[in-house]
């Protein structure tokens, strides 16, 4: 760890509601399942919370303000890339990613399978090792909106380093 770096803490939550005739994405990995998730982009809950927790971290606002939902550019785009411009971001800003913590909200498909995958991609992405990224899956015991399988929520909280300037 760089004990020059300033280190800052960020949280970043998002939730869609399920729909026929979608991909289910999550974690830039898809998912077998007869459900999508409705949204703009491809609706990727936890990259979605991800990146909010990295822009919050680095007080750079929040995805909505970097990619809206009213632009056409980023009608059905992969949130791996939104991933890698939030990335581009942090480190205009002379910062990086230490690391992630993530939980994924939904009772159905189970996700332990695949979690290796999403640590992968979201580690390639965020240009971190997949140590550094962790993502947990839980239920809500049947309770409320995730409970009753309409939709999916996912939490993530990132660490970022930000450096600082060189001396000249």
């Amino acid at each position: 760890m760089d004990l020059q770096a300033n280190h800052r803490v960020g949280f970043g939550y998002d939730v869609h509601r399920f729909t026929r005739g979608r991909r289910l994405v999550l974690g830039g990995v898809r998912i077998p399942y007869p459900l999508g998730l409705e949204g703009h982009s491809d609706a990727d809950v936890l990259l979605h919370a991800i990146a909010d927790a990295v822009l919050g971290a680095a007080a750079l606002g929040d995805i909505g303000m970097h990619f809206p939902n009213t632009s056409k550019k980023y009608k059905n785009i992969s949130s791996l890339k939104l991933m890698r411009e939030v990335r581009a971001l942090l480190r205009a800003k002379g910062a990086g990613v230490v690391n992630i913590d993530s939980t994924v909200v939904l009772e159905e498909p189970k996700l332990s399978r695949h979690v290796p995958s999403m640590r992968r991609k979201i580690a390639t992405a965020l240009g971190i090792p997949s140590a550094a990224v962790s993502v947990k899956a839980t239920t809500s015991e049947g309770l409320g909106f995730a409970g009753r399988r309409e939709g999916c929520a996912a939490f993530a909280i990132a660490l970022i380093a930000v450096h600082p300037p060189k001396k000249r």
